[in-house]
């Protein structure tokens, strides 16, 4: 088998072509796209790996990406931790530590499918480094969902047309954020009060309806819009004309929850926070709450389930969008 460096053997390097950095990285970048990831998953991936190389480059001991083995790994999470982001300097969240070994993980599952490497060395320490302990005791293990009068709250003081649509869509239809980045301006559906999503591999389903206060600023939107740039498809556009990015919907949301006390980023507890998922999590729990049937939620929700069929079997189109208006609550917009 030849001689093993920190868990890559001498015989598999020999099988990688051209082995300098960028062609390896540009592989992997190709081997991304043709396992189907989206634009935006490739480029964070790619991201993560750029932190990771950095990290790589001031070691004492000169490896290169083929050759880490624990003792960088550890060593990584050790440096994220004590030394933060380069951003504000502060130690990175656990999210962000699992985010940069999803990635890092991924770039060595293509290295040892391709037999670059004998085996991947991320999975051993995720699990012992990286893994999360529930604490019994703690009784905010879970976010809870915010009530329709928090959401009205949070909603009705934002000024500013788009953001308030932005928040308003996330919480009225339960959509992911990159579904909503995705959205173009010929995706609504204005006779059924319906949005046609793009094909994303945890969705479903590709329609979500809204209803008629959405749709009031929805339409208000989009009268501001026009004067912005004509040649983009995007529905919603930041400053600068182009689509909305997902950091400045994520920055957005968190703004507008902590000026109205509903998010505390300091704070260790997850029912403090509030951020776009929260907005997914209200619309699941208030419409189950409003009596909703649970099938129906997983539809308009886009969960994928392996009975997914015999579930569609049971609504039509019709049915779910009156069982939609019937639930969903009302927040006075």
């Amino acid at each position: 088998m030849g001689s093993e460096i920190q868990g890559v053997t001498t015989m598999a390097l020999e099988q990688i072509p051209s082995t300098s950095l960028d062609a390896l990285l540009e592989e992997f970048h190709t081997d991304c796209l043709d396992r189907g990831m989206t634009t935006e998953s490739i480029r964070r991936y790619e991201s993560c790996l750029g932190i990771f190389l950095e990290f790589l480059k001031g070691q004492e001991r000169k490896v290169t990406i083929l050759e880490v083995g624990n003792d960088e790994l550890i060593g990584y999470i050790r440096h994220r931790r004590r030394n933060g982001s380069k951003k504000d300097g502060n130690a990175v969240k656990q999210k962000t530590l699992e985010n940069d070994f999803a990635a890092i993980s991924s770039f060595y599952d293509f290295a040892e499918f391709k037999r670059y490497i004998q085996r991947n060395p991320v999975p051993p320490i995720r699990k012992r480094y990286l893994m999360r302990y529930k604490d019994a005791s703690a009784d905010d293990s879970e976010k809870d969902a915010k009530s329709i009068e928090q959401m009205a709250m949070l909603i009705n003081s934002i000024l500013n047309t788009r953001d308030k649509a932005i928040v308003l869509l996330l919480a009225k239809t339960g959509i992911r954020r990159g579904e909503l980045i995705a959205l173009n301006v010929w995706d609504i559906d204005w006779e059924n009060l319906c949005l046609t999503l793009g094909r994303f591999k945890k969705r479903s389903n590709r329609w979500v309806f809204f209803d008629d206060e959405t749709g009031r600023v929805l339409k208000q939107w989009l009268k501001i819009r026009e004067g912005m740039n004509p040649t983009s498809d995007a529905l919603f556009l930041n400053e600068r004309g182009n689509r909305i990015q997902r950091n400045g919907v994520y920055s957005m949301v968190t703004k507008y929850a902590q000026k109205v006390g509903l998010h505390n980023a300091k704070s260790a507890k997850a029912k403090d926070h509030f951020n776009v998922h929260s907005c997914r999590h209200w619309f699941t729990t208030w419409l189950r709450r409003n009596g909703m049937d649970r099938d129906a939620i997983m539809i308009l929700r886009g969960d994928r389930r392996k009975d997914s069929m015999s579930v569609y079997d049971h609504f039509t189109k019709e049915e779910l969008r009156k069982a939609y208006l019937t639930h969903i609550p009302q927040l006075g917009v």
